[in-house]
Formats: structure tokens, sequence, C-alpha cells
């Protein structure tokens, strides 16, 4: 910003976009304390959101790019500060005038392809559904009780089409009447939106949420915790509620009902990873815990960064498609964790998350003994 008609510019459009409730910030530095960015490098929250409040941000420097939408910091704010909503209303400015760091770069392929073909990826729209060929999933339609939205990761990433796949087969077991929509399934928008992109957000989210009504969806089934929250949380903007149901949630219900008996027995040590988006952001910590005490034979030991102090894999608020150098990977130091437990299997219920932890793994010496699970990969092992 070259003079101080810039950072008055700045700031009211981050007190427009972000709320201006970090004037409310008195600087004790709790969020520097729990980000998970101070593992690996030093970062400063707290000096973000001094710089927010008087429109002085360097939006052209890599740090407003770094938050991964954890939620640590808000959670030990004393004063309710809104860290994450002033942090994206810093991206939304750096969007709209085109400025994008090293670190982001790769953000500019991501809105081309969510543009062009509804996904992150760039892959075409008409092989959305191929995932699904020769397991007897129909196109959904109004009658069915569920639709399952599998999302981009599990639609078009060769590892998480098995999570597709392990979650089809564990609701043709159940007998759960559900379809998918395939080509006619959007980007949630989530993460594009994390990185400021309102506008093209809201086009995502407006195509959907026709999709969603032209074809009489009422509760849908998702198994990224990205797509639960948006679609829970940040759809009901376009003043529209649908029952959303995260897989650890539907599984759960599945099993008190009865309509999924657990008969094998997997005897395996494993440690569960509560991703952000589920558990700090919507308070589920305890489905996937309970399904899992439920297998025959297996052992669930807790790592010491769990539950509402889980640490983040570093795939939130975008960063799954930037680029983070060696050295800095939150996965790497979360894997560190789960084979400290003495776990050899590090389970967890997101797609970001899985994608990260299988990259870190490729690099540890216990590669071949050390599995990344879904839940629902194990589950699928134990009804079969």
């Amino acid at each position: 910003m070259e003079n101080i008609a810039d950072y008055i510019e700045i700031a009211g459009i981050i007190k427009e976009k972000g709320g201006d409730n970090f004037k409310y910030c008195y600087q004790c530095g709790k969020c520097d304390v729990v980000c998970p960015w101070n593992k690996v490098r030093h970062f400063s929250m707290r000096k973000l959101v001094r710089e927010a409040s008087f429109g002085m941000s360097e939006i052209e420097g890599d740090d407003i790019w770094r938050c991964t939408t954890c939620g640590k910091c808000t959670m030990a704010c004393p004063r309710d500060v809104k860290q994450v909503e002033a942090g994206i209303a810093l991206r939304r400015i750096a969007t709209e005038y085109g400025i994008f760091s090293g670190t982001a770069n790769p953000v500019r392929a991501v809105r081309s392809g969510l543009q062009g073909e509804g996904n992150p990826f760039s892959e075409d729209r008409s092989k959305r559904g191929d995932w699904a060929e020769g397991l007897s999933v129909k196109p959904f339609t109004g009658d069915m009780e569920i639709l399952y939205y599998p999302g981009c990761y599990l639609s078009y990433d060769p590892r998480l089409k098995k999570v597709a796949v392990a979650t089809v087969s564990i609701l043709n077991k159940a007998g759960v009447n559900f379809g998918i929509l395939g080509a006619r399934e959007n980007c949630c928008g989530e993460s594009v939106r994390k990185t400021g992109d309102e506008e093209l957000f809201r086009h995502l989210a407006k195509e959907n949420i026709k999709t969603f009504i032209d074809s009489g969806v009422k509760r849908i089934l998702v198994s990224s915790p990205h797509c639960y929250h948006t679609f829970k949380n940040e759809y009901p903007e376009f003043m529209v509620h649908f029952e959303v149901v995260h897989i650890v949630q539907y599984l759960s219900e599945l099993i008190n009902n009865g309509k999924l008996v657990l008969s094998g027995a997997y005897a395996k040590k494993v440690t569960y990873h509560d991703p952000c988006y589920l558990g700090r952001h919507n308070g589920i910590y305890d489905e996937p815990r309970n399904i899992l005490q439920k297998v025959t034979a297996l052992e669930l030991t807790e790592m010491a960064e769990s539950k509402e102090d889980s640490f983040c894999c570093g795939g939130g608020g975008g960063r799954i498609w930037m680029d983070t150098p060696k050295g800095e990977r939150f996965s790497d130091l979360r894997l560190e964790q789960a084979a400290g437990t003495g776990a050899e299997e590090l389970v967890t219920s997101c797609p970001y998350c899985i994608a990260n932890f299988e990259d870190s793994l490729l690099s540890r010496k216990d590669s071949e003994s050390f599995r990344i699970k879904d839940i629902t990969e194990i589950i699928q092992e134990v009804i079969s």
C-alpha cells in the first residue's frame, strides 16, 4: 500500500467484510500460543489482528494465507475476537485485487477448475460419478431416503475413491435407499470461500441449492466435514435448510438402530484424529469413538492432542491447495504423534486429512507398516 488513503480503504473493507469485533482484542497473545503454525515456524495471528484493526495489513505477503481456519485461536480467545473471519476478509481483499503470494498461487488453478468444471481438480464434470460404476448406485430421486454427496476428493482422487466405495458398501449392506447426483453435483465451495473468493462460492452454492431443490433433496449424507460445515452452517445464508448428516453420525445411527451389525473382528491398535471442521467447528467427537469402540478386538488409543485440542492436519482454510514446504507440514507432526501412541493405524473421517497424511507417510521409514484409514474403511471390513 502506497499511501494513507490505501490504508483507510483497507480498514473500511475489513470492517465491512470481516466485522469489526477484532477491535476488542487486547493483545493477550493466546491466539499465538495455541496456533499450530508456531510448532513449525514463527507466525503471529495477534499481529495480523492488530494490523487489521488499523488497516495496515500487508496483503502482498504470505502471512494472510497461512491460517488453516482450524479454530484453535477463537476457542482460546477471552474476548470472542473472530480471528478467522478477519483473516478471510483480508483474503477477500487480496482476491479482489488479484494479489496472490507464491504460497497461494495454486489457488488460481483451483478457481479455474471450479468455474469451468465445478471441481478444484479441473477434471471432466461428466466423470464425477464414474467412481460408482458397477456398485449398483442409482441416480437420486425425490422418493429416496437420503442423498449421498461424496464431494470432490472422493469423486476424483484415486485414494479417496476407496472411501466412497466403502461408504456405498456400508449403505447397501444396511439397506439404505439412497442415490447420488453424479455429474449434477458441484463442489460445495467451502475451500474457495476460505481463500477469499466470495463471488465464486456464492455461484457454486446457488447452483447446488437449485439442484437440491429441483431433485427433492431433504436429507444429505456427506463424507467431508468441510461439506458438512458448509451445507449445515453456511447455506442457510441463502434461506434454505437441508438436514445434513456426516458419515460418522449416520454410521452411529445405523448401528444403534440395528441396521448395521459389526460382526467381524479388527485386531489392531488405532488412534483417531479429530478433523477441525468435524470437531472444533461442529462439536462431533463422541460418535467416531463410540463406533470404533464397538468393533471387536480393536484397541483405541488417544493422542495427547485430541478432541478440542486436536492438532490440525494443515488442509483447512484452502491450504489443501497451497504450497507448504517440507518442515512446515502439520501432517508430518501429526503422524509423529500418532506413531508415538504405538498405534498401527491413524483413523480419521476427512478427505483433506487423509490426503495430507498419505503425503506425509511417504517420507516416513515406517510407511510400509503404518496405515492411514477412513473410519468407513474399517467398518466395511467388519461387516463383510
